[in-house]
């Protein structure tokens, strides 16, 4: 079975896909600018690097996303099927 992946700008399914991994917006401590969030994250249980992340307001973070033109791509299931947190955010294409 191969994985299945897909790519949106969808700001609900974006969020509904994070908090169904029990997610949470975030950005990298110490790379934000003034009023604008730094380089987006999202924060789910156990993750790696906990301490460099700071959590954030969903629409701090979509402002961000929608400012850099980003994309959200995510794994729907690992290749053999099981659930997966996989993400990637990406340039918009166009």
């Amino acid at each position: 079975m191969a994985s299945k992946s897909h790519t949106t700008t969808d700001h609900d399914e974006i969020r509904t896909w994070v908090e169904q991994h029990d997610g949470k917006p975030a950005s990298v401590r110490g790379t934000e600018r003034s009023e604008t969030a730094g380089v987006l994250r999202i924060d789910f249980p156990g993750g790696a690097g906990a301490k460099e992340l700071e959590h954030i307001s969903w629409d701090d973070w979509f402002a961000k996303f929608d400012e850099e033109k980003l994309a959200f791509l995510y794994q729907e299931q690992k290749a053999d099927g099981s659930d997966s947190t996989f993400l990637k955010l990406v340039a918009r294409e166009g």
